[in-house]
């Protein structure tokens, strides 16, 4: 016979908390097999394997978008080598252009720290003034908002 789980015992089997399961499966990426006579969900050893497959995936980098296609991949609804190419391209696109602004942010906050240190002495922080300075301008949040487009 195979092995049942409750909702916490596959939580428990998986490392995750049973918020996640229920999550998994508002989103439809994760069903129980059936219910008990008091109404518990109960899942089977594919629910494992395949809650297992959904929490390797996210750590990899895929969305959960993702995951529903990989899923589909897996499960022989698809074709799935060239697509799970182009899913990999993407998430290095978007990874790529993360680790720019990382880069970016970290020249500034090593240029704010060299000033923060060159001023430490006069009691005033240039930081927090030039940060001042840009609140007040109503160009400051359009600016912003363009770059992050």
């Amino acid at each position: 016979m195979e092995h049942s789980f409750t909702i916490g015992q596959l939580a428990r089997a998986a490392g995750v908390p049973t918020s996640t399961v229920r999550y998994y499966e508002r989103a439809r990426l994760l069903r129980p097999d059936g219910r008990t006579g008091g109404n518990y969900r109960v899942y089977g050893a594919p629910a494992l394997e395949r809650l297992r497959f959904i929490r390797a995936a996210q750590a990899n980098g895929f969305t959960l978008d993702d995951v529903v296609a990989l899923l589909d991949f897996r499960d022989g609804k698809t074709a799935p080598c060239k697509e799970v190419q182009e899913l990999i391209k993407d998430r290095l696109t978007e990874l790529e252009k993360r680790v720019e602004e990382l880069h970016h942010v970290r020249k500034v906050l090593q240029s704010s720290l060299g000033r923060c240190r060159l001023a430490e002495r006069t009691g005033k922080c240039q930081v927090i003034e030039k940060l001042k300075v840009a609140a007040s301008s109503p160009t400051a949040g359009a600016a912003r908002r363009s770059r992050s487009k």
